[in-house]
């Protein structure tokens, strides 16, 4: 029982500091962690401890498949060279890195376990990095290139943690092996989300129950990760594909009822979980350094300043590295990246923030090798692990709305642009569909007068789309006519939801903005199945 009512105090916590997070405008990931801080200093607090396998298992897959699930597959594809070049190259230039460090700086640190800690605290967290960034208004690009790199950097970093674990364990390792075990437990996984994604799919467009299918939709990541981890795959990419697969599919996959409660679902659910992720960061301190007692607090403290800061001038280096040193050596690649100023660029390298992943991963170190003897550095890992933790979090996660005020960052308005031209081709392709409709013979069904308040409704909407030059004074996109002409009410707007997706398929769209208009389709379509009823 104390548990459960653990529980509900840890929920009413996140959701007061999500209020206050907001009335100060601070990061909310930031404030719950210097809370968790804050109550685990509290004597009669029972201590909240949790198995970090079963974190993996409950936090990692159903946050990933949402956030997989509303990419735009565009922007990944887009800036498929920045995301492969921070998810794979730059976890393994930070592996490396910190390996180096600690192996430097901790006494009797063996490499295997130094790559480790290098592993565990290599990926940014994908949680993190859009909770900070979600609340400012920045160029779209940056935001895809955080959030294509964080879906799929865990998965290199955990099969270099797998690799690395096993080689303590065992006493043997094998580079050889590891780099040709790399590729197929990558290409494995994603193959594993592609075919349960496709399932998915197959599935979800024969049923028409939102309960059921919101059901199957809060499994799916759980049956993605699953079989690929006993499989030895990756189940991070299994997640993501999956994800990826059923997003692009999702618009024309289910009923506007079905997507608008599974939408609501999947948001309180990544609220939830987020909350209580970050403070159960804050709440391990005490198990952390209860077994540090042996070290000096300034040797601790020395020790963390310098993998912190190897692991924030890591990223620095290498994404202003990446971004400008090609253009040096090949002239042809200048235009694809001519855009990116060096403000944004450092907004990018300075959002490296790590989260849960990195924290489950270091408590899931195993106490002992093969032999028995105590697993090498395992308290320190776990110590230097949570101080990157804290420092990325705080004090980055503090700094970076500064900066992005301070280096003139601001929305480029492409989301708004986009958004723009989606809407007029969505109402003229509405607004034809009903004068076809009222200029054909066979249609006289129809009642002319009905016919005509509808096409004066579209025409009046395309009308204030083009007097709203940025969107300043939007349109009101669910003004609907009377309910006595819903079914064809309705058909025009299944007209605007093919239009807008044929715009996706075509590249012109975004999924974001695809998303944003498609929910006015539907909360429009809702308001007709509610007069109906």
């Amino acid at each position: 029982m104390a548990e459960i009512e653990l529980i509900c105090f840890l929920l009413m916590i996140v959701a007061a500091l999500d209020v206050v997070a907001r009335r100060i405008n601070l990061p909310y990931p930031v404030l719950l962690v210097l809370s968790g801080l804050a109550l685990s200093m509290i004597p009669f607090l029972p201590h909240v401890g949790f198995d970090p396998q079963l974190a993996l298992l409950l936090f990692l897959p159903p946050l990933l498949y949402p956030a997989a699930l509303f990419t735009s597959w565009r922007d990944f594809v887009r800036n498929i060279r920045a995301i492969t070049l921070l998810a794979f190259g730059l976890v393994l230039m930070t592996t490396v890195s910190v390996a180096l460090v600690a192996h430097a700086l901790v006494p009797g640190l063996p490499w295997p376990a130094a790559l480790i800690l290098g592993a565990i605290v290599s990926p940014p967290d994908a949680i993190a990095a859009t909770a900070v960034l979600q609340r400012m208004q920045i160029p779209r690009r940056i935001v895809a290139i955080l959030e294509g790199e964080s879906l799929v950097n865990d998965a290199i970093a955990l099969v270099v943690y797998r690799f690395g674990i096993a080689a303590v364990v065992t006493g043997t390792f094998s580079l050889t092996d590891a780099v040709l075990k790399i590729p197929v437990v990558a290409i494995g996984g994603v193959f594993v989300g592609w075919a349960l994604g496709a399932g998915v799919h197959w599935l979800q467009r024969r049923l028409d129950d939102p309960p059921v299918q919101i059901t199957i939709s809060l499994l799916t990541p759980f049956s993605a990760y699953l079989p690929a981890e006993q499989l030895g795959l990756s189940g991070v990419l299994a997640v993501v594909t999956s994800g990826l697969y059923i997003g692009w599919h999702s618009p024309l996959m289910i009923t506007a009822r079905t997507r608008l409660e599974a939408f609501s679902f999947w948001r309180m659910i990544v609220f939830l979980l987020n909350g209580i992720i970050f403070i159960l960061i804050g709440l391990q301190l005490p198990a952390i350094v209860s077994g540090l007692a042996t070290e000096s607090w300034a040797t601790l403290l020395f020790h963390a300043a310098a993998v912190s800061a190897t692991v924030v001038l890591t990223r620095l280096l290498w994404v202003f590295s990446a971004a400008y040193l090609p253009r040096l050596f090949r002239a042809r690649m200048r235009p694809v990246d001519s855009h990116s100023r060096w403000q944004q660029v450092f907004i990018v390298a300075w959002s490296g923030m790590r989260g849960v992943v990195s924290l489950a991963a270091a408590l899931a170190l195993p106490l002992t090798t093969a032999g028995g003897a105590p697993f090498p550095g395992r308290n320190e890992t776990i110590f230097l692990s949570f101080s990157v933790i804290l420092v990325t979090l705080v004090f980055q996660g503090l700094t970076l709305p500064i900066l992005v005020r301070a280096l003139g960052i601001e929305d480029d308005g492409e989301s708004h642009r986009e958004e723009r031209i989606a809407r007029k081709k969505a109402n003229q392709a509405a607004l034809a569909y009903v004068e076809r409709l009222a200029e054909n013979p066979s249609q006289k069904s129809h009642n002319v007068e009905r016919l005509s308040r509808l096409r004066e409704e579209y025409r009046e909407r395309l009308a204030q789309l083009e007097y709203c030059d940025e969107l300043s004074a939007e349109p009101d996109p669910t003004l609907l006519p009377a309910s006595h002409f819903n079914h064809l009410v309705r058909e025009a707007l299944q007209v605007e939801r093919q239009t807008i997706v044929e715009l996706r398929n075509q590249h012109q769209i975004n999924d974001e903005t695809l998303r944003l208009l498609q929910r006015d389709i539907d909360l429009a379509d809702a308001r007709l199945v509610e007069a109906h009823y």
